[in-house]
């Protein structure tokens, strides 16, 4: 009996040791979703605050899914505005083009209305699709504080006080929720061109 107790409460403490982990804390040790898996079940919401769920964004269409960091970041802005560049192409093609972040709605709306956008944007505000698809990653108490020193808050942005960020990302899935495409990476400073968004989006076609 007395190692049967032992053993429980040795479980218990490791189930919470790999509870604790399942979030990293650093970009680094994300584990995004690979190329043939499935999108996972998340919640999201579109631009009405109606929750939705990520498989549906692929219901009708495949998809390309750009994950950003938020509207704060100038390096997201940038790929945003240069991934607009190349929306007529993308959608010819047959794809719908989402935009994902940690920003609540009435952030994307100024989003999208100050930077003239036309693509369709999703908030991710709980980051349960980020997390889902492995690409969640939790900031440490010196970066949040060295962030709002740059007049960055976080929460006031999500809405939220789960203090993550995406790494940014971008995938291509199937109307069946296959991943087609992936792209991470930890240097939020290096973002997909479009001449290579462009290419993958091709080559999946041609192989449907």
């Amino acid at each position: 009996m007395k190692n049967s107790i032992i053993c429980s409460l040795i479980c218990l403490f490791a189930f919470n040791i790999s509870v604790g982990q399942e979030v990293p804390s650093n970009a680094e040790d994300t584990n995004p979703i690979k190329v043939g898996e499935k999108l996972p079940k998340a919640i999201v919401s579109n631009m009405d605050g109606k929750e939705i769920s990520l498989t549906s964004l692929v219901a009708e269409k495949p998809a390309i899914m750009v994950f950003y960091r938020g509207d704060w970041c100038p390096y997201c802005m940038r790929h945003l505005a240069q991934i607009e560049e190349i929306k007529g192409e993308l959608t010819e093609m047959g794809y719908n083009l989402y935009a994902i972040s940690p920003d609540k709605i009435t952030e994307l709306q100024k989003t999208v209305s100050k930077k003239e956008l036309s693509y369709t944007f999703v908030s991710d505000s709980k980051m349960d699709a980020a997390q889902k698809l492995g690409i969640a990653f939790k900031l440490d108490e010196p970066t949040v504080t060295k962030y709002k020193g740059y007049n960055i808050d976080l929460e006031k942005s999500s809405g939220q006080d789960h203090g993550m960020l995406p790494v940014p990302a971008v995938f291509l899935v199937s109307k069946s929720g296959e991943i087609l495409f992936s792209y991470t990476n930890p240097d939020y400073k290096k973002r997909l061109s479009t001449t290579e968004i462009l290419s993958a989006a091709k080559e999946a076609q041609s192989k449907s």
